[in-house]
């Protein structure tokens, strides 16, 4: 083998070794100015199968216990609020008030709407909504993947992320997939996580039982695997043998 047949390998395993540049920056599209988006409304609306958490005061400790579930034990009886299902109707059943619509609404609309239904029938009614089966799942190329149960009613794509750990060095950045349901329908949509635009995305903002899916990047697990991180290694003692036997065939 002569010098000209060296330098042709080792330019080819050289240029061979070089990985594609990857982009792991969130944002990358945004400039170094300031940049003003629009918030978009991130209030959730009670679907139906929602589990609703409903606590019910007013000024009548008689009143109070209708809308009250006690339970004995130990000799001793608390009063704790009840969970209610939204059928698929979108009606929840309550004491007194019998059935009462509360699919589409926001919880704080629904809070309002119940203090004026029961007005009708208790004095000053105080009324706390809460949705207790608020979650997302955050799975695929994550460093925490699970289920995570929100105590708030909203939560968007990057607080989910966060929960999960973050995305490893193999996750998609650019190709995120969200995956909901509404009205007994399954949406999809893809989300690149690169674009500043989308902040103003209506799937940005999560919602309940939304399931977000990182999708793994075959060319970066390659990248990142343990025979490339030796790649260089063997490169570079490739390079110093090449240069012996160039050395050695022009003494001769």
């Amino acid at each position: 083998m002569n010098k000209k047949h060296l330098l042709i390998v080792l330019y080819i395993l050289t240029f061979c070794s070089c990985a594609q540049r990857r982009n792991l920056v969130y944002f990358s599209t945004l400039n170094n100015q300031e940049t003003e988006l629009l918030l978009q409304d991130k209030a959730v609306v009670i679907q139906q199968n929602d589990l609703l958490r409903i606590n019910i005061n007013s000024l009548s400790p008689e009143s109070n216990s209708l809308f009250a579930v006690t339970r004995q034990g130990a000799g001793l009886s608390s009063v704790e609020p009840t969970g209610y299902r939204v059928g698929n109707d979108g009606m929840v059943v309550l004491p007194v008030i019998g059935s009462f619509k509360v699919e589409g609404m926001t919880v704080p609309q629904s809070q309002e709407a119940l203090i004026k239904e029961l007005a009708k029938y208790v004095k000053e009614p105080i009324v706390e909504v809460q949705l207790t089966n608020f979650k997302v799942t955050v799975i695929g190329e994550v460093n925490r993947p699970s289920s995570f149960t929100v105590p708030s009613d909203h939560i968007n794509l990057l607080e989910a992320l966060g929960l999960a750990g973050d995305m490893t060095v193999y996750g998609k950045r650019e190709n995120v997939l969200i995956i909901r349901e509404e009205k007994g329908k399954r949406i999809m949509k893809r989300i690149d996580l690169n674009d500043k635009d989308i902040l103003n995305d209506p799937f940005f903002n999560l919602k309940q039982n939304d399931i977000v899916y990182v999708e793994p990047d075959k060319a970066k697990a390659v990248e990142y695997s343990q025979s490339t991180r030796i790649m260089p290694v063997v490169i570079a003692s490739i390079s110093a043998v090449a240069v012996l036997i160039s050395a050695i065939l022009r003494t001769r």
